[in-house]
């Protein structure tokens, strides 16, 4: 039976918690401090307005490439408990299909269900489709098919925004808000409304490019699995691939701007560099060395990662840590306050997967 990587669940939970809510933890430490609300530390606890890179930039494409990574061990285990292609092929549209469904309900369609006024492009609905075409890929073709497969996409990504012109928009920056050909795309085969009025950070097009974040994520995995190296050669290799990955994304970003928003081909590279370097320390960790138990608090979070991330829309977390901490909170300050907001916050969405933890429910999609 195809292992699994303790490593893996252990990553996925860190990259989540700053979904969870350690993000704002962070940003209220910082704001305790004279000028801290403004120090280096809290602005990466924000996205880029636009171009640009920060670390909160890169918690949507590292849960995407954690995907990838876990694609080659699932189907390893499907195949070896006798699924058929159909089956697994099923599994993997049933997936994705879940995902957009999912996503689309986090967006809100149930609180009016005005289909016409509905967001339809999600976060998980960008990992199910992304995630998808990488897995189907994976299946369908060797190595080297993909690689090229994967260059091609980030190259015909390139071009597209570069030289396809945007009716309306003659004279404009390709890769504006305003001018970009993603955002066109959108609002020509697109329903319902966009995240940015004119623009979606999870539109159609954008998606492409995306691919192959997971897809590397999918080589990841597959070298792990597959590779009769060490695990310090293993370790060595990702982390000098990881180092290459950030390298070509920065000389890449001088013809097309690192944005997480278009989700450039250079955004791709940068975010799996980032990924994959943390994912080796990780690995090297909890895997080659056999440090397990101080993961354990990330490993309830990466076990039941899409539970919180669902559940956060539909479950009144803050009303519940006003009810408890509203009193402590009201004998403090502004900043005292937040703090206590936001750690209560992070610790009662803890707990809640803690306790499905502890009672072996784990939603699997």
């Amino acid at each position: 039976m195809a292992r699994r990587l303790e490593s893996l669940d252990a990553f996925r939970g860190f990259d989540m918690l700053f979904i969870m809510g350690f993000a704002s933890v962070i940003t209220a430490l910082c704001g305790l401090f004279p000028g801290g609300a403004d120090c280096f530390l809290a602005k990466q606890m924000e996205h880029a307005a636009w171009d640009g890179f920060r670390f909160m930039d890169t918690v949507f494409p590292t849960f995407l490439f954690i995907a990838g990574i876990s694609w080659p061990f699932s189907y390893a285990s499907q195949k070896e408990i006798g699924r058929s292609m159909g089956q697994i092929y099923l599994k993997i549209f049933k997936r994705a299909a879940v995902l957009v469904l999912l996503g689309i309900l986090v967006n809100g369609l149930l609180g009016n269900l005005d289909f016409s006024k509905a967001r339809y492009c999600s976060v998980l609905g960008r990992i199910g489709l992304a995630w998808m075409f990488s897995a189907i890929l994976y299946v369908n073709f060797k190595p080297g098919v993909r690689a090229a497969i994967a260059g091609l996409l980030l190259v015909g990504y390139y071009l597209l925004l570069r030289f396809v012109p945007v009716p309306g928009c003659e004279g404009m920056d390709p890769f504006s808000l305003e001018g970009n050909l993603v955002g066109y795309v959108d609002r020509c085969v697109t329903p319902g409304t966009f995240y940015q009025g004119i623009f979606d950070p999870e539109g159609l097009l954008s998606t492409m490019p995306a691919i192959v974040t997971a897809m590397l994520g999918v080589f990841t995995g597959e070298y792990i699995r597959g590779s009769k190296d060490s695990g310090n050669r293993k370790t060595g290799l990702m982390l000098a691939c990881a180092a290459a990955f950030v390298a070509l994304g920065l000389v890449w970003s001088k013809w097309f701007p690192i944005n997480k928003s278009l989700w450039s081909s250079s955004f791709v590279l940068v975010a799996a560099g980032y990924a994959l370097g943390l994912f080796s320390i990780f690995y090297f960790i909890i895997d080659v060395r056999g440090l397990r138990k101080w993961a354990f608090p990330l490993k309830v979070v990466g076990m039941n990662s899409i539970t919180i991330y669902v559940a956060k829309a539909f479950i009144a977390f803050g009303a519940t840590v006003n009810a408890v901490l509203g009193g402590l909170m009201h004998l403090c300050g502004p900043q005292w306050s937040s703090l206590i907001y936001s750690a209560g916050y992070t610790a009662l969405c803890w707990l809640f997967l803690y306790f499905l933890y502890k009672k072996k429910i784990f939603l699997k999609v």
